[in-house]
This record gives C-alpha cells, structure tokens and sequence, in this order.
C-alpha cells in the first residue's frame, strides 16, 4: 500500500535522515477520515485557511471563517463550507474546478492551541442541491453569510498540526479604534469608523483576527452591528490598505489586462492549455488506457492506510 504523502517528501525524509520519524507520523497521525474527536473539533470552529491550485500547480492559499460549524461534518469522510459573496473573482472556486484538490487547515489559537490538516477532493455544490441532499441544513440569519454555492469535500488525509509554535490568542470584546488622520497607515478606514472584533495574545497586542460572529454577541459583549457580511462597500472591506490602487492611480504599476496576461504566460507555459471539459476527457482517456494494460488483480480498492 502506497504511503502518505509526496514523492517528494519521501525523497528528502531519505536524504535528511528523517525516514524514521515520518513513518512514525504516518502510523500514528494520519488517517483517512475524521474520527470522533477531529470531527468534534471542526465543528466548534470559527475560520480555516484553505489551499487550492490550478491545472498547471500554481497555487493559492486564503481564508474562511464564519459562526462554529460553518464548516459542516456530514460523516467521516464528507464535509462542505458555504462561500459567501465576495469581490466576484472567485479564485479558489476556480482552482477547484480545473484541480480538485485542496488543503485545508483549521487552527484553535484559543482553546486547545491545535491544529487539524484536512486534505480532500472537492467538488462546487449549488445551494439548492446541497440543500436537496441535506434538508436538515439551516439558514443562516445573516443575509451576507448565505450560501451563493457550497464546497463539498471528500476527505482523503487527516492529521494534527503541532501545538509546539501555535501562539495562545484571546478574545476581547469590540472596541472602536482611536482616533487617526483619514487615511493614515494602518487603518485603512476613515478615523473613527469601529474596527471589527479583535483578538490579543497573552501579552495584549492586537492581532486583528475577527471573532464576532454577527448574529447577537461576541463573549458577552454585543455583537459589531457594523460588520457587514457580503458587503460591496470598498471602505467596509478594508479600503486600499496595501496601496496597490494608489500605486495604479499614480503610474507606479500598470494594471495587467486579460491580454497582457496572456502574453507574459505565453513564453513560460507555451500553448494556451485545453479547456478543462477537454483536460477531464484527455485524463479519462489516459486513465481508461491504464485500467487496460494493468496486470489482472491489481485494482485492488482502496481501503485505507490503518485497517
């Protein structure tokens, strides 16, 4: 049975001496499937951070978050989040559709200080099927955390992320921010303006990780009425924080056009690669070939890496 993990990764294991360890990790770690406690654990969570990539492996890594249990757990190897309405380039939906496989990892920075690795294959639900297969799914009271599609994922690896470098944060009630000149280097709103719930590290300095949940209070303490789930309002959703329209408006950086684009991908990827509908095809095909000249017997299914 094949191994966790890379190629890759077993190579270096070899060359760095660390053979030993990781198959350890691999024995004792790793599962095929969320048990009692991984399972317990996704749902009182409040945000993951998700990785996805392209056809070609170009890679993209972002953010979720929303009330515990957002990221549902349908049975030990199912699981699905809601996206929310966002600035409409639809990156890691995207990625999904050309490469169905993702990562996601799950951090307790305030309770347990853990972490939960959750690889998978994914595939973009529409709401009303999700909701067809699922009746019992709620909907959400905040109209800006309703669902335009959902990500459903089939879990293939599930394992711990250490809590040896994990910082222990903690919520603090919403506070609005001090006052500070329009525009000044950090606040990326107008002076005044409530800056969303925070979290602190045990010495107290702002982390500016949200914790309100938008639907009545946060710890105790009222919840921001001012966040504004789904919102298309630029100064809402943080302004130009980073000056990257600043440096466009001002000549430092032309914005790329779709054309330009394709021109600069050109020398490095060579022809504009097929379609997805003709990749999907090109790879059954090729997979097809492979189940016919494959030894009788060998297709043996896969039942996991501890049964």
């Amino acid at each position: 049975m094949r191994r966790p993990g890379s190629d890759g990764e077993h190579a270096l294991q070899r060359r760095l001496g660390t053979v030993h360890r990781a198959e350890r990790f691999y024995d004792e770690q790793v599962l095929d499937r969320l048990n009692d406690r991984m399972r317990e654990f996704v749902g009182r969570q409040e945000m993951f951070f998700l990785a996805t990539s392209d056809r070609h492996g170009e890679c993209d890594s972002t953010f979720r978050a929303g009330p515990p249990g957002f990221l549902r757990v349908f049975d030990d190897k199912t699981l699905a989040y809601p996206e929310y309405r966002g600035n409409g380039v639809l990156a890691s939906l995207g990625n999904i559709e050309e490469n169905p496989h993702l990562g996601i990892l799950l951090i307790d920075f305030m309770r347990d200080r853990i972490g939960l690795h959750i690889n998978g294959r994914a595939r973009v639900v529409a709401d009303a099927e999700m909701r067809a297969a699922h009746p019992d799914l709620p909907v959400d009271p905040v109209p800006g955390r309703r669902a335009v599609v959902w990500v459903e994922v089939t879990v293939e690896e599930a394992y711990i992320h250490c809590a040896k470098h994990i910082p222990h944060l903690q919520k603090v009630p919403n506070q609005r921010r001090h006052a500070a000149p329009a525009g000044a280097p950090g606040t990326g709103t107008d002076a005044g303006t409530r800056a969303d719930a925070g979290t602190r590290t045990d010495a107290g300095t702002g982390s500016g990780v949200g914790d309100g949940d938008g639907n009545g209070s946060v710890n105790g303490a009222p919840a921001d009425r001012d966040r504004d789930w789904g919102t298309d309002d630029v100064k809402r959703k943080g302004g130009d924080f980073f000056g990257a329209a600043a440096d466009v408006r001002e000549g430092r950086r032309a914005p790329v056009t779709v054309r330009e684009q394709e021109q600069d991908d050109a020398p490095a990827r060579g022809p504009v690669p097929p379609r997805p509908e003709e990749w999907q095809r090109e790879a059954e095909r090729v997979l097809a070939r492979a189940r016919e000249r494959a030894p009788e017997g060998a297709g043996q299914p896969f039942s996991g890496w501890f049964r």
